[in-house]
C-alpha cells in the first residue's frame, strides 16, 4: 500500500511492475494514474501469477493491466516504461524461509540487486523513473549499487511505523538523471494512541477508500 499510494502519477502511458504478487501495486497504478494505457505486471511465482490474474479480471480497470508470468531477466518487449515500480526480494543473507515460496519472494536467491538493476537499466525511458521499497538497511546498499548503473536516487521517504522507532523502510526514486534529492519521513502510527498519522492517512485513505 505504501509504494503505490506514494508513487508519484504524473502523465506516465507505459507502467511495468516488476514482482507483482498478486497484483495489488499494479491495480493501485492503475486506478491513480488516469493517463496510463497500459501497466504491464511480471511475476514468477505460479500460485502468485494466477492470484494476480484472478485480482487484474475482477479489478474496474483490468483493459489496462497484463500479467506475464516469467522472470523479469527473461523479459522481453519493445517497449520502454515511463514508470517502473517493484517490492522485490531483499534478504540478501540469512536463514533460509520454512517454505520455498516464502524463501523465493523475500531473498535474492532469484532476483538479486543487480539483476534488478540490469533489468530496470535496460526497460526505463529516458525520462522515465523507478520506484521501490526495502527496508533501511537494504535500501543504503540498493542507493549505492544504482549509482553504478548511472540510476541516482531523487526522492526518498523514511518510513518508521512510530516516532521512537528505528527506520524500518525506505520509499526511493531513481532516474537518469541527477537531481538535487527530495527527502522526508513519514510516521505511520501515534506512539501511544495506535492510531494512523494525519500524514499515513492523507497520503493512504483513497486505496484504503476504493478498497
Amino acid at each position: 500500500v505504501l509504494l503505490g499510494a506514494w508513487v508519484k502519477a504524473d502523465d506516465q502511458k507505459n507502467i511495468l511492475d516488476i514482482g507483482t504478487g498478486t497484483g495489488l501495486i499494479a491495480i493501485m497504478l492503475a486506478q491513480r494514474i488516469e493517463k496510463a494505457s497500459q501497466i504491464h505486471a511480471v511475476e514468477i511465482d505460479d500460485d502468485a501469477y494466477f492470484q494476480a490474474l484472478e485480482n487484474k479480471e475482477n479489478c474496474l480497470w483490468n483493459a489496462k493491466i497484463n500479467v506475464f508470468h516469467q522472470k523479469i531477466q527473461e523479459f522481453q518487449t519493445s517497449e520502454k516504461y515511463d514508470l517502473i515500480v517493484s517490492n522485490p526480494p531483499y534478504f540478501l543473507n540469512g536463514v533460509k524461509a520454512a517454505t520455498q515460496k516464502r524463501h523465493q519472494a523475500r531473498h535474492t536467491d532469484t532476483l538479486s540487486f543487480d539483476d534488478l538493476l540490469k533489468s530496470v537499466n535496460r526497460l526505463l525511458a529516458e525520462n522515465g523513473k523507478f520506484c521501490l521499497i526495502l527496508p533501511y538497511q537494504e535500501g543504503i546498499l540498493f542507493e549505492e549499487k544504482a549509482l553504478g548503473y548511472q540510476l541516482f536516487c531523487t526522492r526518498k521517504t523514511n518510513v518508521r511505523s512510530k516516532k521512537e522507532k528505528p527506520l524500518e523502510r525506505l520509499l526511493l526514486q531513481f532516474e537518469r538523471k541527477n537531481s538535487i534529492l527530495e527527502e522526508n519521513n513519514l510516521i505511520i502510527q501515534h506512539d501511544k494512541r495506535n492510531d494512523y498519522t494525519a500524514d499515513y492517512i492523507a497520503l493512504t485513505n483513497q486505496l484504503y477508500t476504493i478498497m
